[in-house]
């Protein structure tokens, strides 16, 4: 067992049993984003956060001790992904990138915006002419020092 077996059972469950993403973000107390992060693999649940992840997804003591584990992050199986979601944030980041780091180095100064103290919220917006997807991300801004 290892930690993909546990990714794998908790999307196999929440396929069976019909769990949305955002009923056991309320149940962990944390946002859905996430939530959902750290029940594909990408974060680090304490013991409380992993014992209510293990309930709603029928997971044994052994799994839960998984959810625990630091992960291996970034979990793209291409450099390129190929999943036609994924490449449109990609593509994003292909065509509007070298505009975002101008525009933050222009307001901030030369650094980056931080993955790790950061948070996510993405939206239903309703529009006429069809729905948007609504995504906000939010990192701190992390001043390159000089030595």
């Amino acid at each position: 067992m290892n930690r993909n077996d546990v990714t794998e059972k908790i999307i196999t469950a929440k396929v069976s049993k019909g769990i949305t993403w955002e009923s056991v973000a309320k149940k962990v107390g944390l946002s859905k984003e996430w939530t959902t992060a750290a029940c594909l693999g990408q974060m680090t649940l304490d013991d409380k956060q992993a014992r209510i992840i293990g309930k709603i997804f029928g997971l044994t003591a052994e799994e839960q001790k998984w959810l625990q584990v630091v992960p291996y992050k970034g979990s793209l199986p291409t450099t390129v992904p190929t999943d036609p979601l994924i490449y449109r944030l990609y593509e994003v980041v292909s065509v509007y990138g070298t505009t975002m780091k101008e525009l933050i180095h222009e307001e901030f100064g030369d650094g980056i915006m931080s993955a790790i103290d950061f948070s996510m919220d993405i939206q239903r917006q309703a529009d006429p002419k069809g729905d948007r997807v609504n995504m906000v991300l939010s990192g701190k801004f992390l001043p390159y020092k000089q030595y």
